[in-house]
């Protein structure tokens, strides 16, 4: 066997019975078995862990590497000699409850290869209630990094790592941790790594929550650890990071996740002059690192802490927790709203004793939008939408909703008042009952051809926002990337005609990778060539005349603006229209009975006569070649020709002498 692709890492210790599905998901992956060496580290269990680990190594000696050691009382150990075994070009570790996608060492070393990246996140997702980390899996990132994207967020070392940034970084895992002991050496692998790829659009990894509570970071009490977690991230970024917006970012993390994890324990130790110790630890990192540009990243409650941290206020800390635990069961927060601003009401707020300024309680910038795009359509000029959106926690009536179009390059914007609509129950699922949005449905019809200074929307890409209006706190939405699976997600083509008789592209698409709504008016990523084709070129069964049929890929195709024109050498020309297009199918007939003589050119176009419109191509070859007729006793015919200058048509009556040369020569 060669060098692998990747060395799965594995620590166990009493993982059964999940340890069986862990290692059927390894030994099934697509990549195959050739391309992978697999290192399980058991950690002294005392259930059956041994014996099935056992089992799989002697079903797949090849691949399988067991090793049975005494229990190292965390996962830092199992971990650091699954290293010291590795031979893989890429490491991947993966805990023992947990299972793979089948392909996602496929999917993540393809990533790596493809993008030349050290380090590749799969997506994630949670098992039996356990959450999962989910920001940095909005969408697939071949090449990132820390400071412009949300990866640092998912500090566990679940991921594609290169063994060789491994060990000339000498990273391994510290020792004497039971939580939190992977944030150093994830955090360094990303701060050296090369690059690092996202892959969002495959579920690679489960993440099971133990039916019995045994994941090692639900079972490890007390906030001790984690404040010396904290002191070591907090060390390791200032090391790696110059003071200014890029440190912030890093921190931001550390503050809103590892700090709220330790602060979580405070109202449950009984040990007062252990939490004295811990408070005047969390003080003294609160000082050096809430810069007043890191606070205003905080969320509210954070910022809060971290207020009631530096002004050495314990006691009130460790209410604010109790309250926050409180909270936490009820679904709907209790707001102020004032000034264009929302206020969270929580402990201290307006408090003359403790005089906390309003900005340490602003969540305008928190609120949380929900909204959904249940119709929309566009019909003879005439866009319609219809949906609902709200702010959560905001249960009073809004004062009102407006669609924002704002087109992307300029900046322009017009703004149309909805109509509101009655959601009864809306939100209970997620509210309960505290918090009801009975009338945050929305209807609203714009007509594009008048939304101008009444005349037609200029061309551009028009972005769609539903604008929340609550006694003077506005919130901007942008909408449609939730909305009713009946809704079609491709883009749709419409035509629109203006009072001149003009016609104009619009398509109506959602964007790539947010999934908003937006309108491309004049085929700025839109074009229309290609939307309509002609596949025949033929004659008619009644009266003589050329016939054009074709399908369009059109949202709609309104009557009469597709027709075949013909135009003499003088420039002169008549035109007649597709008769009314069904099922993506049209046809038009143009007559050549009356014709006089002459060459004529043939053309399909798309738009009203004398207006500016686009032309599609007669590439095809004509199915017949003369047709023939009489005009007044006399016989006429045309011949249809396909040149290099496109489709003619060649009308002429037959010559009185030809004819009859022709009929004696006949006879004779």
């Amino acid at each position: 066997m060669g060098i692998p692709d990747i060395t799965v890492i594995i620590g166990a210790y009493n993982a059964m019975p999940y340890l069986t599905k862990t290692m059927t998901s390894v030994v099934e992956q697509s990549l195959g078995r050739d391309r992978l060496q697999v290192v399980v580290v058991d950690d002294g269990s005392t259930d059956a862990t041994g014996d099935e680990l056992n089992r799989f190594a002697a079903l797949y000696p090849e691949l399988l590497t067991v090793i049975h050691q005494d229990n190292s009382g965390g996962p830092a150990k199992p971990r650091n000699v699954g290293l010291d075994h590795a031979q893989g070009r890429f490491v991947f570790f993966l805990d023992a409850d947990d299972y793979l996608g089948p392909e996602a060492l496929e999917r993540m070393l393809a990533a790596a290869e493809k993008n030349h990246t050290d380090v590749v996140l799969g997506k994630m997702v949670g098992v039996n209630g356990r959450s999962a980390p989910a920001s940095m899996f909005v969408r697939n990132q071949p090449r990132t990094d820390v400071f412009s994207s949300r990866v640092y967020w998912a500090l566990n070392p679940l991921k594609l790592i290169r063994r060789e940034l491994i060990e000339r970084h000498s990273l391994r895992f510290p020792t004497g941790y039971q939580v939190c002991e992977d944030q150093e050496f994830t955090a360094l692998a990303y701060l050296h790594a090369d690059g690092i790829s996202v892959v969002a659009d495959y579920e690679c990894l489960y993440i099971v929550r133990r039916d019995d509570g045994n994941n090692i970071t639900s079972t490890t009490r007390g906030a001790g650890q984690r404040i010396q977690v904290l002191r070591l991230m907090v060390d390791l970024v200032e090391e790696h990071t110059a003071p200014g917006p890029e440190r912030d970012t890093l921190m931001h993390r550390h503050i809103s996740i590892d700090m709220t994890d330790a602060l979580h324990h405070f109202p449950h130790e009984t040990d007062r002059m252990l939490l004295e110790k811990q408070f005047r630890e969390l003080q003294e990192l609160v000082e050096g690192v809430c810069t007043d540009t890191l606070l205003k990243r905080l969320g509210a409650v954070n910022r809060l802490r971290c207020e009631l941290i530096r002004r050495g206020l314990l006691d009130e800390l460790i209410e604010l927790e109790r309250s926050e635990a409180v909270r936490s069961e009820q679904p709907c927060i209790e707001l102020v709203v004032e000034g264009g601003r929302a206020f969270s009401k929580l402990p201290y707020f307006r408090d003359q004793d403790y005089n906390i300024p309003d900005d340490f309680y602003d969540v305008t910038r928190e609120l949380q939008a929900r909204h959904s795009l249940d119709a929309v359509r566009l019909d003879e000029g005439r866009l319609m939408l219809a949906g609902h959106a709200y702010l959560r926690h905001l249960a009073t009536p809004r004062s009102s909703a407006t669609l924002l179009l704002r087109e992307r390059d300029s900046k322009t914007e017009h703004r149309f008042p909805m109509a509101t609509a009655a959601t009864p129950g809306l939100g209970s699922d997620e509210d309960g009952e505290s918090c009801t949005y009975g009338n945050a449905g929305f209807h609203v019809t714009v007509d594009l051809t008048k939304a101008h200074e009444d005349s037609r929307l200029p061309n551009g890409l028009w972005d769609l926002f539903v604008v929340i209006d609550h006694d003077g706190l506005t919130k901007e939405i942008r909408f449609g990337n939730k909305r009713l699976a009946e809704i079609p997600s491709k883009p749709r083509t419409y035509v629109v005609e203006d009072d001149s008789a003009s016609v104009t592209p619009a398509t109506l698409y959602y964007t790539y990778p947010y999934n908003n709504l937006t309108l491309d008016l004049g085929e700025n990523k839109h074009r229309i060539d290609g939307k309509i084709r002609v596949d025949r070129i033929s004659s008619t069964d009644g009266p003589v005349a050329l016939a054009i049929g074709g399908t369009h890929s059109l949202a709609q195709l309104p009557a009469g603006h597709l027709q075949a024109c013909l135009i003499d050498a003088q420039g002169n020309g008549s035109s007649v229209p597709a008769t009314a297009p069904k099922d993506n199918h049209f046809e038009i007939n143009l007559p050549l009975v009356r014709l006089a003589a002459g060459m004529y050119s043939v053309s399909l176009r798309l738009g009203g006569d004398g207006t500016p419109g686009w032309n599609i191509p007669l590439a095809i070859e004509p199915t017949v070649s003369t047709l023939r007729w009489t005009r007044f006793g006399l016989p006429w015919y045309a011949k249809i020709q396909q040149t290099a200058g496109g489709l003619h048509v060649h009308v002429e009556r037959v010559s009185f002498t030809k004819t009859v040369t022709r009929h004696l020569k006949g006879r004779s």
